[in-house]
């Protein structure tokens, strides 16, 4: 049987593996109901309302999923980590605190606003309401990557009777990773939402969704795929620079050198052996990885058998590495293919939105494989040179571990199969919803009914319908 050690690393990569999934999305999500809400205070076109009323209600779903399943990281601290605490905690309590403090109260304050209050608050008061919420998610985003990257790169703390005590906290937070690292993560989450978007308004149009709302909807996701992931290319580039300076044994893992050279290749495949401490049936393009690390044909890389004992696992590294820029170019392709197309023909054909159902959660693929990489990158060690993983654990039996791990699989399993479930229901049933209504309570100054009069200027029939 596995021991206590693995189990609960295994139990936390699902935690957090299943709990990242919504997030991803929700950070960038909310942003973008905050372009849709504006759009629609700026022109009065019902289009960018009846988009923003569909997907505020994904965005709930989604909220929802990603604060409960949160709930059980913190309980895993004390349960399977409580060495993390008790070395580190003076680091970690502050910043997950100031998550909560100003971030998920003010999510969670004008949530409730930006749900339920279109019709009892003002236009102006509830597009006010969705650009607070946006900033609390990012703000959220800000607090748990200060801690992650401090975990990678800590900085900013003196070790005291054995337990970690803060010295500067403007070092702590912005520590040598953070920049990189809270860039990298919030364009990945941009990236998510916006095949998200577009993935959804894809199926909603094949299965004969005419409305104007997921046509505007989907070109908006391609418009913002099609930016941001040449941004993601450009900052992974200098992530990778920063972690070949603070963390040269996770560069070597995943480009798969063992031996530290100059002018080494870029592996395309090969397929890693840690017993032997070498690589089979290697296909590579020479010095390619000293260029794009090091920006020189002939930068060094050293090697991962300059490390001894002290660096990760290479296997899920170097394939996760390249599953990561795999998705990333794939969707880079795909968003300009679909920008391409919608500037031609101001419509996609069949084939490229079956593509875009098939990539509404491509950025769940790349971000896991990124996550995967970064956190099995700091093996052996929980705080990097500071506590290792095996002196965290908790020292329960691995029976106990074992059978709530079981339980969290299986939860996690029927809430992933409610969430695609109620989406696709979700979908469903808007393609037999109206454009937009004419007989819908407004609230003072809100815009969120018009006229019949005011439909026709936009080319819509009372029911909905392109006139």
């Amino acid at each position: 049987m596995l021991d206590t050690l693995i189990l609960s690393r295994i139990q936390f990569a699902a935690n957090i593996s299943f709990h990242i999934l919504f997030p991803t999305i929700t950070i960038a999500l909310c942003w973008i109901l905050f372009f849709f809400k504006l759009r629609f205070d700026l022109t009065g076109n019902p289009v960018w309302m009846r988009a923003y009323r569909f997907w505020v209600k994904i965005f709930a779903l989604t909220f929802a999923l990603g604060v409960v399943s949160g709930l059980t990281m913190s309980f895993q601290f004390g349960t399977n980590w409580p060495g993390f605490m008790e070395k580190v905690g003076n680091i970690a309590g502050p910043l997950l605190g100031y998550e909560v403090l100003t971030a998920f109260f003010l999510e969670a304050t004008f949530l409730g606003i930006m749900l339920f209050g279109i019709k009892r608050v003002s236009s102006r008061v509830h597009t006010l309401s969705a650009l607070i919420v946006a900033i609390g998610t990012t703000l959220s985003a800000f607090w748990i990557l200060a801690l992650n990257s401090w975990m990678q790169t800590p900085a900013g703390y003196e070790i005291r009777d054995g337990v970690v005590h803060a010295t500067d906290w403007m070092a702590v937070i912005f520590n040598p990773s953070f920049p990189y690292r809270l860039t990298h993560m919030l364009l990945a989450s941009g990236l998510t939402a916006a095949f998200f978007v577009a993935g959804l308004s894809a199926y909603r149009i094949l299965k004969g969704d005419h409305k104007q709302a997921p046509r505007l909807a989907l070109k908006t996701g391609l418009i913002i795929a099609a930016v941001l992931a040449p941004l993601q290319a450009f900052v992974g580039d200098l992530h990778g620079l920063n972690t070949l300076e603070h963390q040269p044994q996770k560069i070597a893992a995943m480009e798969g050198v063992w031996e530290t050279e100059q002018g080494a290749p870029l592996l395309l495949f090969a397929i890693p052996d840690e017993a032997q401490r070498t690589n089979h049936l290697s296909i590579g393009i020479p010095k390619l990885a000293s260029l794009i690390l090091t920006h020189e044909t002939d930068g060094e890389i050293k090697g991962l058998n300059d490390f001894e004992d002290n660096h990760p696992p290479v296997k899920p590294l170097f394939f996760g590495f390249r599953i990561m820029v795999g998705m990333g170019l794939l969707m880079l392709a795909t968003a300009w293919a679909g920008c391409y197309l919608l500037r031609r023909r101001d419509e996609l054909p069949r084939w490229m939105l079956k593509l875009l159902v098939a990539m509404t959660f491509s950025g769940w693929g790349a971000t896991l494989a990124g996550w995967y990489v970064t956190e099995v990158g700091r093996q052996p060690w929980l705080v990097s040179g500071v506590l290792r993983t095996a002196d965290a654990v908790t020292p329960v039996a691995p029976a106990n571990v074992g059978l709530s791990l079981t339980l969290y699989l299986i939860t996690y399993a029927v809430l992933m199969w409610a969430y695609i479930h109620t989406l696709k229901v979700m979908a469903l049933k808007s393609v037999k919803v109206e454009e937009f209504e004419t007989e819908e309570p407004v609230a003072d100054g809100s815009l969120t009914n018009l006229s019949q009069h005011t439909a026709s200027e936009y080319g819509y029939s009372a029911r909905g319908g392109v006139q």
